[in-house]
């Protein structure tokens, strides 16, 4: 039996109008109202950074200790549609990540049955993770996460994958805006471009909506918390 909606780990943590205001990392790590994404950890994507096994190796510590806590898990893969199926903006993007010149010359990388749209095999999702396609930067535009989350009475999520400043800053502002407090694992979430990633992080701990945390403390406090609350 699971607790209640607002349940609390710690007994002196703010209330408002029957509300539990979660503040701290442990707060607001509680294992029923938080869920990991894994974002866009797939071949294709992860063979275009610099260190791919590096960030393999931190996302799956934090998948392993978030999967012993029994936080619920999902995972996103970005999608590339048949170019009989491309519209204006697709073929704008896929030009300039691809820098060819005519939308003729595009050759869509991440189509349903490509190897590279796969999520690597170390990540390996389980039978009872999501898995969910998308079209966007933000995972949370056109997509069943929304609903999923919010079924399930979830109020954050710890984000990890690649890359932080093409979808990841997206997804935690998205996130924000829709009410949901984003845990931003820094050493779990690659960069195609380092200054750029640097930006983000920047800006989003200036923003003060997200948490910002580091692979050791965020399996530290899923650790601490995998006895609390999952009756």
């Amino acid at each position: 039996m699971r607790p209640a909606a607002n349940a609390t780990f710690r007994p002196n943590m703010k209330t408002a109008y029957g509300l539990g205001i979660p503040e701290t990392l442990e707060e607001v790590c509680d294992p029923n109202r938080v869920a990991l994404l894994v974002y866009d950890m797939q071949v294709g994507i992860l063979s275009q950074i610099k260190n791919p096994e590096q960030i393999t190796l931190q996302v799956l510590k934090v998948l392993i200790a978030a999967r012993k806590a029994k936080v619920r898990v999902f995972f996103s893969r970005h999608l590339s549609l048949p170019k009989e199926l491309t519209g204006m903006f697709q073929f704008r993007m896929a030009m300039a990540w691809q820098r060819v010149d005519s939308p003729e010359e595009v050759n869509p990388w991440f189509v349903r049955d490509a190897p590279g749209f796969q999520i690597t095999p170390e990540l390996q999702p389980r039978k009872t993770e999501g898995v969910f396609d998308k079209l966007t930067m933000s995972a949370f535009e056109g997509t069943w996460l929304d609903f999923a989350l919010r079924d399930c009475g979830i109020n954050a999520f710890i984000i990890v994958g690649v890359a932080t400043e093409i979808g990841i800053e997206p997804t935690a502002r998205h996130g924000a805006d829709l009410g949901y407090i984003p845990v931003l694992v820094t050493d779990a979430c690659g960069g195609g471009n380092e200054e750029a990633a640097k930006r983000s992080i920047k800006s989003l701990k200036f923003a003060g909506d997200a948490l910002i945390t580091n692979t050791e403390t965020i399996c530290n406090v899923l650790r601490k918390r995998s006895g609390v609350g999952n009756a």
